[in-house]
């Protein structure tokens, strides 16, 4: 780059990357600064042991069409190498339920047939507010013309489902999930499945009110290929890609650039000071990193009023979510099923995984753990050597904060993610070369999440759309002139989907 730049983006996680392609594309001269040596965050695909790769967030279901034709992203070396994975829901007798696309196999009779009805009303509700995740939330009371169109819109929009559905979601919006399920279905494993995708990544289970419908239709947002993708090289793949789609369009990425604070001079962002001492200025500055980190460790609280970071204090940000990796000498046999190629969800109901939850509640955590498990090597054969494979595991519920600390129960935790595995796929153990476990408090460590939250903060309705991160920040700009957010804690959310970075480019060329 040879002209100071206009913008400076702090974070090459996805969002960030995003952020600086449609700046970039739009003539603006963008730095991202990203503080490890890898761009890409959560999403960047990693040697965990010799020949094995993997990354921490290992699917795509809510990446869309526009993003990738936006971007060329396919010119840049993004693929896929699976098109819409199925769902299995593993039962230890072998006797398992699959979820693919409208169809759903092994199911009762009576299950196979509710299916459909609650599929098609999901995906009215999804389509209905989906427009809304890729627009800047309106602003209310002195908000302008595009506000108010922005509200008449998602009016519009309720109003178009029909009184009859207007009011069943309405009703079902802050419903628990398991209350959800259980007007719908009578299979134990079949429920656990399917509520799932709400409370992943986040500190809520399936009992917990004001998340289950927001969350589920927030997963179903995308729409590359109906189904769920896995990207070629890992979630890295896409990441790369990004990164390629905005040095195409001029943007300069320097890793290994840690930013120590957000420079302010008479009440706006003037620059930042990296780790290292130097210091770059530019008129804009873009936070992908999390509300709490933004604020309190790159902005200081000095520079907001008290009610601010009261709002900011209050985010719920402890992850309960880790990350399981193994390498595996051979493919493991899991009972009663011959081809292990799909997501395997190991919750033989929601009492498993609310009782998960209840111990992680109290800085435990439970012998058997709720997990989703990948064989990404069976689809990708670059994330592994010859004939062996990787697995790639997200294991609930694994609490921020765990009585005694993660040194003194990392091997115990391990213990138990193996041995819940075990009950699915018996003898595993004998497979496994190496094993990388990261918690929440590995991924606060490693990436600089507060918390380890993969959202940067829960997913439910008190801290969604206008309330994302909070009121006075929810349309990107924030309380200090200069100074935007871009990443997971603003509107709409966590998750590959890179609507956050792109709406927040959208903002900055609108405003500036």
């Amino acid at each position: 780059m040879n002209k100071s730049p206009d913008i400076i983006i702090i974070g090459g996680g996805h969002n960030g990357l995003v952020c600086a392609a449609y700046l970039a594309k739009a003539g603006r001269q963008v730095l991202v600064l990203e503080a490890n040596t890898q761009a890409g965050g959560l999403g960047a695909t990693r040697e965990f042991a010799p020949g094995f790769r993997a990354s921490v967030a290992h699917t795509l279901p809510q990446l869309g069409k526009r993003l990738v034709k936006d971007l060329e992203l396919e010119r840049h070396g993004f693929g896929l190498a699976a098109q819409a994975l199925p769902t299995v829901a593993m039962c230890t007798s072998g006797k398992h339920i699959t979820v693919s696309g409208n169809e759903l196999g092994g199911a009762s009779a009576s299950d196979t047939a509710a299916y459909p009805a609650y599929l098609q009303l999901m995906q009215k509700f999804a389509k209905a507010i989906k427009p809304f995740w890729h627009k800047r939330p309106p602003l209310l009371g002195s908000g302008g013309l595009r506000d108010a169109a922005t509200l008449g819109q998602f009016g519009w929009k309720l109003r178009a489902l029909g009184k009859q559905d207007m009011r069943e979601l309405m009703r079902m919006i802050a419903l628990p999930a398991q209350d959800l399920m259980d007007e719908y279905f009578e299979s134990p494993l079949l429920k656990a499945a399917l509520s799932w995708d709400a409370n992943v990544g986040s500190k809520l289970a399936p009992r917990s009110p004001n998340n289950a419908v927001i969350a589920l239709l927030y997963r179903m947002s995308g729409d590359l290929t109906g189904g769920l993708p896995l990207a070629k090289g890992g979630c890295g793949g896409l990441m790369d890609a990004l990164a390629a789609a905005a040095r195409a369009h001029g943007a300069e990425l320097r890793l290994g650039s840690p930013v120590a604070r957000v420079i302010v001079e008479q009440g706006k962002a003037t620059g930042v000071q990296l780790g290292s001492g130097e210091i770059i200025s530019a008129p804009t500055i873009v936070s992908n990193a999390d509300p709490r980190t933004s604020f309190f460790k790159l902005l200081g609280a000095r520079h907001l009023d008290v009610q601010f970071t009261h709002r900011i204090n209050r985010l719920r940000t402890d992850g309960q979510v880790a990350k399981l990796h193994l390498a595996l000498e051979s493919l493991p046999n899991f009972t009663g099923l011959a081809h292990p190629d799909g997501r395997l969800l190991l919750a033989p109901d929601m009492a498993y995984i609310e009782n998960a939850f209840d111990a992680a509640k109290y800085g435990g955590y439970a012998r058997q753990l709720p997990m989703e498990v990948l064989l990404p090597s069976l689809r990708d054969d670059s994330l592994a050597p010859r004939d062996q494979h990787v697995l790639s595991a997200l294991v609930q519920y694994a609490p921020y904060t765990v009585k005694g600390g993660w040194d003194a129960h990392r091997d115990s935790f391990l213990e138990n993610a193996l041995a819940s595995l075990e009950r699915y796929a018996p003898g595993i153990r004998e497979c496994v070369i190496a094993a990388e476990l990261l918690t929440p408090a590995d991924l606060e460590q490693q990436f600089g999440v507060t918390g380890g939250h993969w959202h940067h903060g829960e997913f439910a309705l008190d801290n969604w759309w206008m309330n994302r991160p909070t009121y006075g920040a929810s349309r990107y700009h924030t309380p200090v002139s200069g100074f935007y957010l871009c990443g997971a804690g603003a509107h709409p959310g966590g998750g590959i989907m890179g609507a956050a970075g792109s709406n927040a480019a959208r903002a900055l060329l609108e405003e500036n």
